[in-house]
């Protein structure tokens, strides 16, 4: 597209909200005491609509093929469906690693074509990759060093068939590690430019593939767990691979050199860590919480582990449309705050927060009113099954209300600088609320799982009272970077 080449701040359909505020600040050229530097609102209708469709349909399709990945797998049991989840859990706190470094390097290049300074956005992206390249190859080396500890630090006593299968899904994802992040890494850099389109499809290309090598290695030569992580793998060496080569391509508004990564930039690579490091800090702790709680409910048993497992896996697809939206913050917001203008910040981040209110609602109902003819897709015994369909309407139910205000508005801080924050006091309300609240009402008051996710819903409340009046109070302002 012309304007992705030009990287210009002149948009065709202005919004409404957007353009009326733009037109009451051009008397003075000024917003909130900030020098402005668009000539009018940087995004129109049209270009969200082509930044979020496709970010909302990998979205779809991740969680879809999420939800068939765990279907398959609990054809070969509980124990295995119980171990899977457990390192789950465990691959989703080190890909918040990943997303965080993915998020560093999307806001600064953001900032930098916000602020009109391509070839800067072009380095921060090479800088990107390096971080990305050596955090995943240390991250795989030590989780193939401390596997067996590290699952027994972390979840405790288990059974030991449920142990058995954690171990081998471990170990083969771990070799992933590397793939998965070079593929988080590229697709920023894509939806920066709100080219959220390629991502879409080469996702739907490795999540076919995981589903056709999940047939074959399942349930035709029998490998079970082994044969779902070796999916897995293959699915992403292929995408990581593509993405990178798409992403080398110079004719791009933003791409790679790799010439560049084999020369560390000690200020571009500050510039990332600046946001990388808190972000990642925070979803870690955040992941770190849930395992922690996780490690809670595989002491209940058996049937207490795969319920929750299945409910976090239909949970995933309730939030969907707030992951596509947390993704298209981070884009919007940086470059409205790299073109130094605070007031388009407001503007779309409210709108931002409208259209994920309601996807998330008609998301929700339509899956709580199916939800009993979802379910006799999984092979689950009836106290499993049961305990599932509870914790699903307790998270989906409150999730329309709560989710974007706790877990979304938060990215449009991160995407003005405003990283510090966030990082403190996620981490106290994960220990307060998701941890020991958990302990509280789950173990001592032996509500089990219901009490744990009773603790989440407390922990969604006291962010989102927290992050609106941040937000508000307008720090974030005098925090650009660039």
């Amino acid at each position: 597209m012309a304007r992705e080449e030009e990287h210009k701040c002149v948009i065709r359909n202005k919004d409404p909200e957007v353009g009326q505020r733009h037109a009451q600040q051009s008397h003075t050229g000024q917003s909130r005491g900030e020098e402005k530097e668009g000539a009018g609102p940087l995004f129109s209708n049209r270009d969200l609509r082509l930044l979020i469709i496709p970010l909302v349909i990998d979205q779809v399709l991740a969680r879809t093929v999420g939800m068939a990945d765990t279907m398959m797998i609990s054809s070969v049991g509980e124990a295995a469906i119980s171990g899977v989840s457990l390192v789950d859990m465990l691959n989703m706190l080190i890909n918040a690693v990943f997303a965080a470094v993915a998020t560093g390097g999307a806001v600064i290049a953001s900032q930098y074509l916000g602020h009109r300074e391509q070839e800067k956005a072009c380095e921060a992206c090479s800088q990107l990759m390096l971080v990305t390249v050596l955090c995943a190859l240390l991250i795989t080396a030590l989780t193939l060093l401390l596997k067996r500890p590290l699952l027994s630090v972390l979840f405790g006593r288990i059974e030991a068939d449920v142990m058995e299968a954690a171990l081998t899904y471990l170990t083969i994802s771990a070799i992933s590690f590397p793939f998965l992040a070079i593929f988080n890494s590229s697709s920023a850099l894509f939806r920066t430019v709100n080219n959220s389109r390629t991502p879409m499809l080469i996702s739907f290309a490795m999540n076919v593939m995981n589903l056709m090598g999940n047939s074959i290695l399942i349930y035709f030569m029998g490998w079970g767990v082994a044969g779902a992580a070796l999916s897995t793998l293959f699915s992403r060496v292929m995408a990581a691979v593509v993405m990178f080569a798409l992403s080398c391509d110079r004719r791009r508004p933003l791409h790679i050199r790799p010439d560049e990564m084999l020369r560390p930039r000690g200020k571009l690579i500050g510039q990332i860590l600046y946001i990388g490091i808190p972000s990642g800090i925070e979803n870690g702790i955040f992941e770190l919480g849930r395992i922690v709680v996780v490690s809670m409910i595989s002491t209940f048993g058996t049937v207490q582990i795969a319920a929750n497992a299945v409910a976090n896996n239909l949970d995933s697809v309730g939030v969907m449309a707030g992951a596509a939206m947390n993704l298209a913050i981070l884009t919007v917001v940086g470059r409205c705050v790299g073109a130094h203008d605070n007031e388009q910040v407001r503007a779309y981040t409210r709108k931002l927060l409208k259209i994920e209110y309601a996807m998330m609602i008609a998301v929700n109902v339509v899956l709580l009113a199916a939800l009993p003819m979802i379910l006799d897709l999984y092979t689950l015994s009836q106290p499993s099954r049961e305990l599932a369909t509870q914790l699903i309407f307790i998270h989906d139910g409150f999730a329309m209300v709560l989710w974007p205000l706790a877990l979304s508005l938060p990215n449009a801080l991160r995407a003005a600088n405003d990283v510090r924050f966030p990082m403190f006091f996620s981490i106290a309300s994960m220990i307060c609320f998701r941890i020991a609240l958990s302990y509280v009402v789950g173990v001592r008051m032996g509500y089990g799982a219901l009490g744990v996710w009773f603790a989440m819903l407390v922990d969604w409340i006291a962010r989102a009272a927290v992050y609106v009046w941040r937000f508000r109070q307008g720090k974030w302002e005098k925090m650009a970077r660039i």
